[in-house]
């Protein structure tokens, strides 16, 4: 930490009686020794900071951080005020003052050191030496590292020279509240024994209870690694295993799906998006700010162990979003083809709420004013409060503007998926000139593809130390954003914009049996995996045909939706009509099904297709071609890209596209009954016992 803090950035006589005169003492200390370019602007991204959540922590410590163009490398000022200055912590002042500040665009290995900082805090020991420091050059030593705190070097001097210094934390700290469950220990007594036992009662008993945790704040740089150091502490001294991850402003290392997969619950502490939540999905869930973790771990960790007691989970996530099952093996790293599609689903997934916005508004304009709405004059030069048709222009005006966000939005958020926030401003750049050249949909997907690439190689340059403050918010975007233009508007836009004409035209002159062999093929696809790749192509093909919409683009949207409700229609039918073929579990499963497959979540029918694929897939797979190619035959359209029953209203022919739909569900539900009956009455197993009744015959599966 030797470049992070000198002498002369430490003060133990801070005089500041506020926190805008704190920060400015400490930036001065900053701006003397170079770090700092614009003392004023540095001070208002500061003051922005403490805006967004008050950067106070229990036990006297003050935090004031962020990221700023005007900083030129990773620094750290510490300020001791006798009086203390308030941070908003509640429980008074803060007498220790850190104030930590990165560049825009501040290097990965900087920033980990910052985020070590950010845990030493919670240590005891590491702020009470720092309360006795005599003077900066030992203050400054000891938060570098360069110095131990007492507590570390009388733990030192008791351990033999060979042993691992992680080893002394509260997991292995002998009597305690995690004694009991330490490795190679037994309860003494009796209330030793059932104390064991009472808080071992929600975990395995051949484990521990295990947690995953996600700590996250808007900078990124110390709330972000003080609450995973208090979680983890606070595990340790549970008795619990908690793994956490940062996700702060260095990037964040993903957990291994196989650690998620084995966790017992999970805790989101985070004051912005947890990025990738999905793969979180379907365990009980502690939701909170980042400063609970900070302030009251403990309690976390209490409420989910009893979360996972009762039972509590969150729901799978939904079509667009949702983490399909890690097929890549344990810790093999990501396949080119799954990182693709990752990238494409992480633009969708941005893109998908305007085009719901959007087409629900145009939908709603014409269910008002008709189709000749679309030779309204703009309602800025022409809106009376009192007609119907002025209306429905303004929705439609408000509705086509919200389409206008497809295309950048789709390449901007490619970008992003593929190089984090520097992809963002070259994506979008890349996605308005797709726009420009006609390039539509598919430009969209060759810009963001674009400047995602470019991006990271502008990222693996060798850059000196002096531009890197100014890479995030002036390099990347200028080169970026001039390189992505040039090649869209110079290279490849024209042959894109001549694809996407041919697509469209395509589309639109779908009729007779082409499209209802393509309505069959996307509801085979939306079938086939309930959710995981196939059924997005499928569903990213309907969505893009969306932003430049034709009779044949809606009418692809109205039968891919169509399609991905009849599994799960399907199997709720099937268990409530022939309960017997199936378990207790796939009941009580069918009843959320009815509620999934009406609003369009086809992962509903994942547990069926899970406990008995070779019988449950096929069966939903001719139901979805069937809803498919009849949803095409009756020429309905739709606008909106999700919901289900619920905007059937806005649909073209709704009565005929409820027929589709309830076709393909009766089919497929007949196909699952019929090869379930045939399975028992081949292995020779009696009939299962009836809901309700109290044997429930139980048998092997078969393939």
């Amino acid at each position: 930490m030797s470049e992070l803090i000198t002498e002369g950035l430490v003060d133990l006589q801070l005089p500041a009686g506020n926190r805008a005169a704190a920060a400015r003492a400490l930036a001065e200390r900053m701006a003397a020794a170079g770090r700092v370019t614009d003392l004023d602007g540095f001070l208002a991204d500061v003051a922005a900071r403490e805006e967004q959540m008050p950067t106070g922590l229990e036990g006297g410590i003050g935090i004031p951080h962020c990221r700023s163009a005007h900083v030129t490398e990773p620094t750290l000022a510490f300020g001791r005020s006798e009086t203390g200055v308030d941070f908003g912590a509640a429980d008074g002042p803060a007498d220790l003052i850190f104030l930590i500040a990165a560049p825009a665009g501040g290097d990965a290995d900087h920033l980990s050191i910052l985020s070590t900082l950010a845990r030493r805090l919670m240590d005891d020991s590491f702020t009470g030496a720092l309360r006795t420091a005599a003077d900066p050059a030992g203050a400054a030593a000891l938060i570098r590292g360069d110095q131990p705190t007492p507590d570390a070097a009388t733990a030192a001097d008791a351990e033999p020279s060979d042993t691992e210094p992680a080893a002394a934390g509260p997991a292995a700290a002998g009597p305690g509240p995690s004694g009991p469950a330490a490795a190679g220990t037994t309860p003494d007594t009796d209330a030793d024994k059932d104390a064991t036992r009472t808080d071992t009662e929600a975990a395995p008993a051949a484990r521990p209870f295990r947690i995953v945790a996600v700590t996250s704040c808007p900078t990124g740089i110390a709330h972000t690694y003080m609450a995973a150091e208090s979680l983890e502490q606070a595990g340790r001294e549970a008795g619990v295993e908690l793994v956490t991850e940062t996700q702060g402003s260095a990037g964040f290392r993903r957990l291994d799906p196989a650690v998620i997969a084995a966790a017992d619950a999970v805790i989101f502490a985070h004051d912005v998006e947890v990025r990738e939540k999905a793969r979180f999905a379907g365990k009980p869930t502690v939701d909170t700010g980042v400063k609970a973790a900070i302030n009251r771990p403990a309690q976390l960790i209490a409420e989910a162990r009893a979360k996972a007691r009762r039972g509590e989970i969150t729901a799978p996530a939904g079509p667009g979003t949702a983490a399909p099952a890690d097929t890549t093996g344990e810790g093999r790293e990501e396949g080119f083809g799954s990182q693709l599609r990752r990238y494409l689903m992480s633009g969708v997934s941005y893109m998908v709420p305007f085009v719901a916005a959007g087409g629900l508004l145009i939908a709603l304009s014409f269910a008002l004013g008709g189709y000749d709405i679309t030779e309204a004059k703009p309602v800025t030069e022409h809106f009376v409060w009192t007609e119907v048709a002025s209306w429905a222009a303004l929705l439609l005006q408000i509705g086509s503007a919200a389409f206008g966000f497809l295309v950048p939005v789709l390449a901007g958020y490619i970008a992003y998926g593929m190089a984090d926030r520097p992809g963002l401003v070259p994506g979008f750049v890349g996605g308005a000139v797709a726009v420009t050249v006609e390039a539509g949909f598919l430009g969209g997907l060759v810009a963001g593809l674009l400047a995602g690439t470019v991006v990271r190689g502008i990222q693996r340059a060798r850059i000196p130390a002096a531009l890197r403050g100014i890479m995030p918010v002036l390099v990347i975007p200028l080169l970026g954003s001039a390189a992505v233009g040039f090649l869209m508007f110079v290279v490849i836009g024209e042959p894109v914009a001549a694809l996407q004409r041919g697509l469209t035209g395509w589309l639109g002159d779908l009729s007779g049996s082409n499209a209802i062999i393509l309505g069959a093929v996307l509801g085979l696809m939306m079938c086939f995996d309930l959710g995981g790749p196939l059924n997005k192509v499928a569903y990213t093909f309907a969505v893009g045909g969306l932003a430049d919409a034709n009779s044949g683009s809606l009418k692809v949207m109205a039968a891919v939706m169509a399609a991905g409700m009849v599994p799960p229609l399907a199997m709720a039918l099937a268990t409530a009509l022939r309960g017997r073929l199936f378990t207790t579990a796939e009941r009580e499963n069918g009843k959320a099904a009815w509620v999934l497959g009406a609003s369009f979540i086809t992962e509903g029918a994942i547990p069926f297709a899970a406990a008995d694929p070779l019988r449950v897939i096929p069966s939903v797979m001719a139901g979805g071609a069937v809803t498919g190619a009849l949803s095409m035959a009756f020429g309905a359209t739709l606008r909106a890209p999700h919901g289900g029953v619920f905007v059937v209203p806005l649909i073209s022919g709704p009565l005929l596209y409820l027929v589709a739909i309830a076709a393909g569900t009766a089919l497929a539900t007949g196909l699952v009954v019929l090869l379930k009956e045939i399975r028992d009455r081949t292995s020779g197993v009696p009939e299962r016992t009836a809901p309700g009744g109290t044997a429930q015959q139980t048998k092997a599966a078969t393939g």
